[in-house]
């Protein structure tokens, strides 16, 4: 095996060149492996995907609010109403829009059973998204 060339005094220097064999049958490999794979990356299946929209999609719910003063007194929208005709209203209501929501503003100090009896005469007309609306800034 010789590992150095022959000089004129018989003796042995180390090869200063770098042997590229090995390094080229590397790359050979990789670029076979590459020229395999690329074709098999680049196949795609055909998708309908639907188109997206930048503007949001606002719908508000028509809402009745209802208030319940401490009294007992309450006001659909802002107009006196008797407990004996919010059956009726709250079943137009919900055969007009059944997505209709309760708003039930009450005092601080209305009893909770003229609240109650609203929430009951509401649930059996078929509304069925009630809220209370508070307001916490209010100090009294």
């Amino acid at each position: 095996m010789a590992f150095g060339s022959m000089q004129d005094n018989g003796r042995q220097a180390p090869m200063a060149e770098i042997n590229v064999v090995p390094l080229v049958d590397v790359m050979l490999v990789l670029l076979i492996i590459f020229i395999i794979t690329a074709p098999l990356l680049t196949h795609s299946v055909k998708i309908d995907l639907p188109k997206a929209e930048n503007t949001p999609n606002i719908t508000q719910p028509e809402h009745v609010e209802l208030a319940i003063r401490a009294s007992g007194e309450l006001f659909w929208n802002g107009e006196p109403v008797i407990l004996e005709q919010l059956s009726g209203r709250f079943s137009a209501k919900v055969a007009e829009e059944p997505a209709t929501e309760l708003h039930i503003r009450a005092d601080k100090l209305a009893h909770y059973e003229h609240v109650a009896r609203v929430m009951s005469i509401a649930a059996k007309a078929g509304m069925t998204k009630i809220g209370f609306i508070t307001d916490p800034s209010a100090e009294n």
